[in-house]
């Protein structure tokens, strides 16, 4: 049974919703900030972040490899394409563009926002990350454009990776009426009962 590492809103609630989402046993250890620098955390994750997994023998960490690990061991073809396909291609593409481009911008906003003592913060990093942010949402406002899901009608783990980046942005009062199609996919998306429960943190 896989175990999985987690803290509320951090980025371990995309492989609490996947779990939930497929419908796989797992057991949950929720994580306080204290906790996640203790010593006996961080023999599971040398930085002390989430999410990480115990799935027997293996520990792993960063949330797009735990996705992806999971959904070829225990997937059996569930919310993603078929490896080869061209689906598959664009899968990957937003798999990785939501942590590799579209959070770092995000990131930045909120750390010198909230995070970093005031003595620490730099307005330039806000103001460029702001911009930034507003680049990746005009491009999934368009990506979006005639489309339920990222990759169309379907619902698939690449729009799982998507929408907690996008809670963040909307959680910071980045992602506004400006973007319609961003609005509305992610109201689709908070309607599903496992990111709800992902949310919630209800264990399973």
């Amino acid at each position: 049974m896989i175990t999985l590492y987690h803290s509320p809103l951090m980025r371990s609630v995309r492989i609490y919703w996947l779990l939930e989402e497929l419908r796989l046993p797992y057991r949950l250890e929720t994580l306080t900030f204290t906790s996640l620098k203790s010593p006996a955390y961080k023999k599971v994750h040398p930085l002390g972040k989430v999410p990480a997994i115990q799935d027997g023998d293996l520990t792993m960490f960063e949330s797009g490899a735990i996705l992806e690990y999971i959904l070829e061991k225990y997937g059996n073809g569930r919310l993603a394409p078929a490896p080869g396909t061209p689906g598959r291609a664009v899968f990957l593409q937003w798999v990785h563009f939501a942590e590799a481009t579209a959070f770092p911008p995000i990131g930045d906003v909120v750390a010198h926002t909230f995070f970093r003592p005031e003595a620490e913060r730099i307005p330039a990093i806000v103001v460029d990350g702001r911009t930034r942010a507003a680049a990746v949402l005009a491009l999934l406002e368009q990506a979006l454009v005639g489309q339920q899901y990222l990759l169309g009608a379907e619902f698939t783990a690449a729009d799982i990776m998507m929408g907690v980046t996008l809670l963040g942005a909307k959680w910071h009062g980045l992602l506004t009426d400006a973007y319609p199609n961003v609005l509305a996919y992610m109201e689709r998306l908070e309607q599903r009962p496992a990111l709800r429960k992902a949310l919630e943190g209800d264990d399973p």
